[in-house]
């Protein structure tokens, strides 16, 4: 759909909820309800008319490729055909009834915000014109920095490690209620964010960045902080990955991460931004599929666990909102049993919203028979819906789940968000060394730059090359740049070209991306100093890079923790003067040749 969608039209969809209205299912404002009110008492009422196929579809939360929910693409159709055996996102909901579906950049869901907005309204269209009319929960991951499924023109925040350089609640609460309120004006009103775990192990493949930091208790403030900023928005946050994913070397899209943590260690690291998430009034708290022998000493994955989840999460901590697993697709869960048998044994562990199935089918079908044949009662399920359904009560969706094309104008990457982003990214900027007094660069001695270094793809689709990008910020600046991309693992003539191109620069800048001590980008480095040029390092990704470039001649090293645009132009503010390096380490960087020994400690980082 491409016309300005009316208000009218936007009313006349709502009359399929009249069905719905007739329960008496209101919005109501706060925190979950607790089971026996009137809210609860009338969603019950909703509950009981669902029929089992209905009640099971509410437990789903799938992708479906497309931009429409009624006419997509050709090739998404086929996509749609061959993954899930239906054509739109209309005919998912028309034939699994599911309760939610989340969007992501590579099944072409977010190309626009206008877009965006009439592919929810289209989804929450197809939704009410069902037999038992509920509106969905439409959800994404947008944690902002590298994992970010909405891009430009939407308003990019820093990501979490930055925000945890950064080290202000403010920051962090604000960067949630900005990203919120453009989530909700997109039909958005589920975010997998913030991330909560804590970021113990710097080979960590899967977090990292992700990440505020390794220090549990600054972890829990900013998360608590974020989960305020989401709720002053009317989306609902999602803490994640319980019950902590912050100290693995597996990556758990492709293996399954046992985590050796005993239960004092966890409780002492893992779990204060957990129970930070739960006191702030999380909306929904996300499951890992790792294993924690400490805490379940059968090594099922924690999203088929039941002493973590029920024992732990529920009872100990006193969380009863709602829990949704991670994707369903991913390795980590897939390897001890069966994509058959791992959405029942979630639900019998105490999941409530089972996220993206390779084979909605099977799942599905899966879920239907262990529901029949009794192995799960109809009362387990209905407690999941029940919560479930108290979340989309409390978001407004039964009161109106619709957006507006205006609302998109009035909120998404205007003037003053685009603003705000720009100052919390300059607080983030850590500088980490500096020899000499190369920085602040001035255009007067050292004007004619030379961008080099790692261009890797945008997180959202949408920002970017890094390379193009900083010497854009140079330029903006006053500066003459030149972007010249040597990759992540430049070849010896590629290192020849970047030194020639050195030849007559004032000063370049090597924009660095997971470094190692076998990496050929600490060679670029170190032959780029041997030119006598300063050469200025921005690690655009984890800021352990540093360790692995002591002794390469460098003249200044500073972290960005992450490569999309603001996080970039607020590194050129800084080296050229315009602002000031106001970032400290959240994380430890650790000597590369004896990781027992600390290079530069938390809260490490240089200023001028």
């Amino acid at each position: 759909m491409h016309h300005r969608t009316s208000r009218r039209t936007l009313l006349a969809a709502t009359a399929a909820t009249a069905a719905a209205a007739a329960t008496g299912v209101v919005a109501v404002p706060g925190t979950a309800q607790a089971s026996g009110t009137s809210t609860d008492s009338r969603l019950k009422r909703l509950i009981a008319r669902m029929s089992l196929e209905e009640k099971v579809g509410q437990l789903f939360v799938m992708r479906v490729y497309g931009h429409s929910a009624t006419a997509p693409d050709q090739g998404d159709i086929d996509a749609n055909l061959d993954e899930i055996g239906v054509r739109t996102a209309a005919e998912l909901i028309s034939r699994y009834h599911v309760g939610g579906i989340i969007y992501f950049t590579w099944a072409h869901n977010t190309r626009d915000p206008h877009q965006i907005a009439d592919l929810s309204n289209g989804i929450q269209r197809a939704a009410l014109a069902q037999p038992t009319p509920l509106p969905l929960l439409i959800s994404t991951d947008q944690e902002h920095g590298i994992v970010c499924r909405v891009g430009e023109p939407a308003t990019l925040m820093p990501g979490a490690m930055a925000l945890g350089a950064g080290g202000s609640r403010s920051d962090a609460r604000t960067a949630a209620r900005i990203a919120g309120a453009e989530l909700a004006a997109l039909g958005i009103n589920q975010n997998y964010a913030p991330d909560a775990d804590v970021n113990v192990n710097p080979a960590n493949p899967v977090i990292g960045v992700r990440s505020f930091g390794s220090d549990p208790q600054s972890v829990a403030g900013l998360v608590a902080a974020q989960v305020k900023g989401y709720q002053s928005a009317q989306v609902a946050s999602t803490a994640k990955h319980f019950p902590g994913h912050g100290d693995t070397s597996t990556d758990s899209h492709t293996g399954l991460p046992s985590i050796q943590h005993t239960r004092e260690q966890w409780a002492e690291l893992d779990a204060p931004p957990f129970r930070a998430a739960v006191a702030a009034g999380i909306d929904s708290i996300m499951t890992a599929h790792i294993v924690v022998p400490a805490l379940d000493p059968s090594e099922d994955p924690a999203t088929l666990s039941r002493p973590i989840l029920t024992g732990i999460l529920r009872e100990e901590l006193g969380y009863d909102g709602v829990v949704v697993t991670d994707s369903l697709g991913m390795e980590g869960v897939r390897t001890k049993y069966g994509d058959e048998r791992v959405p029942v044994l979630a639900l019998q562990a105490g999941v409530d919203q089972l996220l993206n199935p390779p084979d909605l089918s099977v799942a599905w079908n899966a879920v239907l028979a262990a529901v029949k044949s009794g192995e799960i009662s109809e009362a387990r399920i209905e407690e999941s819906i029940l919560r479930i359904l108290r979340l989309k009560s409390k978001l407004g969706l039964f009161r109106d789940p619709y957006v507006t094309r205006r609302g998109v104008d009035r909120t998404v990457g205007v003037k003053e968000h685009l603003a705000t982003a720009d100052r919390i990214a300059e607080r983030t900027t850590t500088l980490l060394a500096h020899t000499g007094r190369l920085l602040p660069l001035s255009r007067r001695t050292h004007r004619n730059v030379l961008v080099v270094g790692a261009d890797p793809a945008s997180p959202s689709g949408t920002t970017g090359p890094p390379t193009t990008t900083l010497a854009a910020a140079f330029e903006e600046l006053g500066f003459r740049a030149t972007a010249l991309p040597t990759g992540t693992a430049p070849s010896p003539a590629t290192i020849d070209q970047a030194v020639t191109a050195a030849a007559g620069k004032d000063a370049v800048v090597v924009g660095t991306y997971g470094v190692t001590a076998t990496s050929s980008q600490r060679t670029l480095v170190a032959a780029l100093a041997a030119t006598g040029v300063p050469v200025i390092c921005l690690a655009i990704r984890n800021p352990y890079d540093i360790a692995h470039l002591t002794g390469t001649g460098y003249a200044a090293s500073l972290a960005t923790y992450s490569w999309t645009d603001v996080e970039l132009r607020a590194a050129v503010r800084v080296i050229a003067g315009r602002a000031r390096p106001k970032g400290r380490l959240p994380v430890p960087v650790r000597r590369a040749d004896a990781p027992e020994q600390t290079l530069y400690p938390v809260g490490f980082g240089l200023s001028y």
